[in-house]
């Protein structure tokens, strides 16, 4: 899976020019911005998963034909902890840290009461959050670390509980023109009750301009949705949003409470604590923006994994909506590093690229029995059954596709071209995608030795059409006396318009955000 154990990446803080092959397009200015773990060992000690190790930022500036690069690492508290102890003592997902075994009792038994009660790692791998007019890395966690997107450097930690009650919150939020950004948490057990919170986190009020005022100060909750089993919420990576309605999938892919709450105890990590449901349904929640309610009609669908949403967009009274999914919990397992190095067995988990239809309103005269979808570019379906359930089947529309992107500019609307990366039975991606939903039609890039990231579209100002653009991913190279580079695709062809090479390494990461010059 791994050809050998991660190796810890090199910062290089300082821009540096990169070598330009082609010709990169005059329009594209801004700032890609790129998160990932790049330290997975400190000492004599080393993290068990890849999602854990502790994260590294890049920037790819692109202005005027020219782009430039630097990375620095995260200096959050579980960074600084792990190097002014040589060793890991911040516990991550998959990781459990234990104290040294020369420690005293004492900073045994403060070991063991924070991770009963545990507070959690700031250390933001995953993605980037834009909240105001500040930059925020994330790892899903209570706490996200504000960054200058300009230098890379930390700067403060905040924490969502300080704001509202969220426990944990997605590294998936969305934005709509107005510059509000949208997101949703879990509030375990408060006041006896475990519930998913969704808020909005409004752009900066005129008040607050040229203050050092955190954007949460002004964070509105917008409604809440009970847990269907108090002590075990549902896992989410994401979640849909159209101009009306909000997407929230309630998977039988849950956080058992109790058991994270023993696991330092019982010597095990809290990704264990993880557990499938396979005899459960899935719950898929339709909830109004204007009112904050769900709307009347309730659906369902078979058990499944999701972890990143597509689109919706709302069409002839239905929301229709598309999800990578997976029919079990293996995708999480296929990252342990031990089991990539050590010539044991993964599974490999194949995914869907699903569509979903949602009729709004459920025709009370219709009988049992009867599909309710009456679009006719899908072949979803929506059973009515008893008590105005719907159960709903997926139209499968590609297979082995996953880290979906888009042209946000048409979030929330329909749309018909995704980009992604093309998965075989390896976690070291080596082609990407351009799939057309009406078609269904896929065109790829891939080159020998090539390891291409998530690919971002970047639309051109004022384009002519959806794919009017550019895609970026950053590839890395692992040819011999070859550097590893910043790729740009035309949107429409996916050919090759231009690459840039780097003076230093890039590693496998997770997401990307990009920022207009200006913005």
């Amino acid at each position: 899976m791994f050809a050998a154990f991660p190796k810890n990446a090199a910062e290089a803080p300082e821009p540096s020019k990169a070598e330009v092959k082609g010709c990169i397009p005059s329009w594209l200015q801004g700032t890609l911005l790129r998160n990932g773990p790049g330290i997975f060992s400190v000492g004599d000690t080393s993290y068990n998963h890849w999602f854990d190790g502790m994260a590294i930022l890049h920037s790819f500036t692109f202005k005027d034909g020219e782009m430039t690069h630097r990375s620095r690492f995260l200096q959050g508290d579980t960074y600084k902890a792990n190097m002014a102890a040589n060793r890991i003592v911040v516990s991550e997902m998959g990781t459990m840290a234990y104290p040294d075994p020369s420690k005293s009792v004492i900073v045994k038994a403060i070991t063991f009461l924070n991770h009963t009660v545990p507070d959690f790692t700031d250390n933001g791998a995953s993605n980037f959050i834009k909240y105001g007019n500040e930059y925020h890395v994330t790892s899903e966690t209570n706490y996200i670390r504000k960054i200058d997107p300009v230098t890379l450097d930390t700067q403060d930690k905040v924490d969502y509980l300080k704001y509202l009650p969220v426990n944990l919150a997605t590294s998936h939020p969305h934005y709509d023109k107005e510059g509000n950004a949208y997101n949703i948490g879990t509030s375990v057990a408060e006041k006896g009750k475990t519930k998913y919170i969704l808020f909005k986190v409004p752009a900066v009020p005129e008040k607050d301009k040229g203050k050092n005022v955190h954007a949460l100060k002004n964070v509105k909750v917008l409604c809440s949705v009970p847990c269907r089993s108090l002590l075990t919420p549902s896992y989410y990576h994401s979640f849909g949003m159209t101009e009306n309605y909000f997407i929230f999938i309630e998977q039988p892919f849950k956080l058992d409470i109790i058991r994270m709450a023993t696991a330092y105890m019982r010597g095990v990590n809290w990704a264990s604590c993880l557990k499938f449901c396979p005899e459960e349904n899935t719950l898929i929640h339709l909830i109004d923006r204007q009112t904050g309610k769900e709307v009347e009609t309730k659906y369902y669908t078979g058990a499944m994994v999701v972890y990143h949403h597509v689109n919706a967009f709302e069409d002839d009274g239905h929301v229709i909506f598309d999800v990578i999914a997976y029919n079990d919990d293996k995708l999480y397992d296929m990252f342990y590093l031990k089991r990539n190095t050590d010539g044991g067995e993964v599974s490999f988990a194949k995914s869907s690229y699903r569509r979903f239809a949602l009729p709004i309103q459920a025709d009370k005269r219709i009988p049992l029995g009867e599909n309710l979808v009456n679009v006719k570019y899908t072949t979803a379906t929506a059973v009515k059954e008893k008590e105005g359930k719907l159960l709903c089947q997926a139209e499968v529309l590609n297979e082995d596709f996953e880290l979906p992107r888009i042209n946000y500019d048409i979030n929330g609307k329909r749309h018909r071209f995704v980009y992604g990366t093309c998965l075989e039975e390896s976690t070291l991606k080596t082609k990407i995608g351009k799939f057309d939903t009406e078609t269904k039609e896929m065109i790829y890039w891939n080159e020998d030795n090539c390891s291409p990231s998530e690919p971002v579209f970047i639309p051109r100002q004022n384009g002519e059409s959806e794919d009017d653009g550019v895609v970026l991913t950053s590839v890395i190279n692992s040819n011999p006396d070859q550097r590893c580079f910043i790729l740009i695709l035309d949107g429409q062809t996916f050919k090759e318009v231009a690459r840039a090479y780097v003076n230093t390494e890039l590693q496998k990461d997770m997401h990307g955000f990009f920022i207009p010059q200006g913005c």
